[in-house]
Formats: structure tokens, C-alpha cells, sequence
């Protein structure tokens, strides 16, 4: 396994600082930002999809630093009801594609995104309960009419060009959110969906995080190192959704953490072993949004705590077996 690093937190600094700052602090490999909410400070596809020298000035930021990237990602909603907003985080999404394949990078990063309850919505509908039937039927409209069909034709594009997986951060708010939502809809649309397994979103929901890796098994394409805390006191007295905002740390539910700050090692030692059982050995990718340390500080700890937990070499012939 490797550490990687999510260079958005990064933002304020140009490519060729940020490349080598992380390389500098113990980074193996980066996923890079090219569109969507996180935006694209180190990687511009409109601009590197065809200025060849700047391409490569971009790739000299990063190999020349010695790191791999691991992958390229757009967090969108490009089922947005917005039609304008829809066609931007789309647009992002196929230029991410035609990124990767200019890099020969296999893997995208993303959300599923979310649709509206009918084709005259003006914003997205998450549903989270089954009563009443309102509720059912928008999402049998969402899937069938929207979400299944955009990606059934957004894979067949990336497979096109030479994308092997597309991995979606299973994030509340959008339509795929646990691993159940993720297997449905990589059943319906193939095995070049797979889940970005990002633990943090996963815990405050109340799902066991191995538990979770054992259930999707090889559909686990990419991992996010993100921790959480969830506030028992605060759990206790209103639940764990919370629209509080995320810097109202004192009585939000649950709030971001650098790694070791939500869970202890043994939680996440149970995470990496589980994950190799289940045959992942690819890269952890830190992403930092602790809203009580800052992000060079959060990396720091975040590395440190890794290279405690992650399993690097392989486990080699079992003599006593």
C-alpha cells in the first residue's frame, strides 16, 4: 500500500510548489483535482489538454518529484436539475477523462451526483426514507429515467479512452451513499464502477467500515484517508444528520478529523488489514478537512499515523500453515 495525498488542500500554492512539498512530507502519489466542487488549482484540463508545453511543465511538477499519480478527480453533480450547472460538472467530468488518458491514468475520482424528483426540479432531491410513497417514486424516477442512463453513457465514454475505473465517493447527498447504492448502481452499469471508499462518511451514518470493505469486496477501487468524530453528547440529543454547519464544531453530531483523531489505531489497522483480505494493496489518498488543525499540520499527523497502520510488503508464504 502507498501513501497519497489529495493536493487540493494545497490550493494556495502553485503546481511545481505543491508537487514538491508533498514529496517533501512523505507523499508516494497524488490524486490531483481537475473539476467540480474541490475545483482545479493544480490541473486545468481546458488549458493542459492542449498546450503541449504546459503539459509539460505539469508533468515535470509531479514526476519530477518523484510521485505517482493515482488518480485524477471530479467531484460534480452532473445530474444537477440546473441544466447549466449539470452540463458544467459534466463537462469537468469528460475533460477529467480526457486528462487521464493523456497521462495514462486509469482511475477518475468522483460523486454520483443527484437529480432533482422530476425534470422541472431546480434542485437535487436526496431521499432518505421510504414513507411516504412520494418518496419511493422520485427514486424510481431518479435511477431509471436519469442516473442509470447518464452513466451507462458516461462509462462507455471513459472506457473509450482508456478509463478502467470509475470510483464514486459514496457521500451523503447523492444518490450513492452506502455500499448498497454503490452496488446498485455498478450492477446496472457495469464493473467500471466501483467505490471510492471514503471512511469518514461511512461512520457517521453507523456502518462498520470493514464490514462495509468485506461486502463490496473487489468493488473497492480507490480509498480516501479521512477520519471523523462523532459527538456522542450531541448524537445523543439530535442524531447523527446534522445541517449545522461544519465550523459549529461544539454541536454538530460529527465533524471531519485528520486521521487518528476520530479513531484510534486498532479501527484503522482493522480497515487496512480488511482491505488487503479483500485484495486491495493500491494507495490511501489523505484528504485533510479537519476543521480544528491546519492542513499542513493535518498532513503531517495524517502521514504519520499512516505509516503506522499501512501494510507495505507482501505477506510472502505462510511456513506454518
Amino acid at each position: 500500500m502507498k501513501i497519497g495525498i489529495i493536493s487540493v488542500l494545497l490550493g494556495d500554492l502553485s503546481t511545481a510548489d505543491a508537487m514538491k512539498y508533498l514529496a517533501e512530507a512523505g507523499a508516494e502519489c497524488v490524486e490531483i483535482g481537475c473539476g467540480g466542487y474541490p475545483g482545479n488549482a493544480h490541473c486545468k484540463p481546458e488549458i493542459l489538454l492542449h498546450d503541449e508545453k504546459a503539459f509539460e511543465e505539469f508533468k515535470k511538477a509531479v514526476y519530477g518529484n518523484g510521485l505517482e499519480i493515482s488518480a485524477l478527480s471530479c467531484h460534480g453533480n452532473p445530474v444537477h436539475p440546473n441544466k447549466e450547472i449539470a452540463k458544467k460538472y459534466h463537462d469537468d467530468f469528460i475533460n477529467t477523462i480526457l486528462m487521464c488518458e493523456k497521462l495514462g491514468v486509469d482511475t477518475i475520482i468522483g460523486f454520483s451526483g443527484c437529480p432533482g424528483d422530476c425534470p422541472d426540479s431546480k434542485y437535487p432531491n436526496w431521499v432518505t426514507c421510504a414513507w411516504p410513497d412520494d418518496y419511493p417514486a422520485i427514486l424510481e424516477w431518479q435511477w431509471n429515467e436519469v442516473l442509470i442512463p447518464y452513466w451507462k453513457k458516461t462509462a462507455a465514454f471513459a472506457a473509450e479512452h482508456g478509463i478502467k475505473k470509475i470510483a464514486f465517493e459514496m457521500h451523503p447527498g447523492f444518490c450513492v451513499y452506502n455500499p448498497e447504492t454503490l452496488l446498485k448502481l455498478r450492477n446496472a452499469v457495469g464493473p467500471i464502477i466501483g467505490a471510492n471508499l471514503d471512511p469518514s462518511h461511512l461512520v457517521w451514518q453507523g456502518i462498520d467500515v470493514p464490514e462495509a470493505i468485506r461486502y463490496l469486496g473487489e468493488a473497492v477501487y480507490y480509498v480516501h484517508g479521512k477520519d471523523v468524530r462523532v459527538d456522542k453528547a450531541n448524537v445523543a440529543k439530535n442524531g447523527v444528520l446534522d445541517t449545522k454547519n461544519y465550523g459549529d464544531i461544539l454541536n454538530r453530531s460529527w465533524v471531519f478529523r485528520t486521521l487518528g483523531y476520530g479513531n484510534d489505531y486498532t479501527y484503522w489497522k482493522d480497515i487496512v488489514s480488511m482491505l488487503r483480505t479483500v485484495g486491495y494493496d493500491g494507495v490511501i489518498s489523505i484528504e485533510h478537512e479537519d476543521g480544528l488543525m491546519s492542513p499542513k499540520e493535518g498532513l503531517k499527523k495524517a502521514i504519520a499515523f499512516l505509516k503506522e497502520v499501512l501494510v507495505k510488503e507482501p505477506a510472502g508464504e505462510m511456513y506454518w500453515a
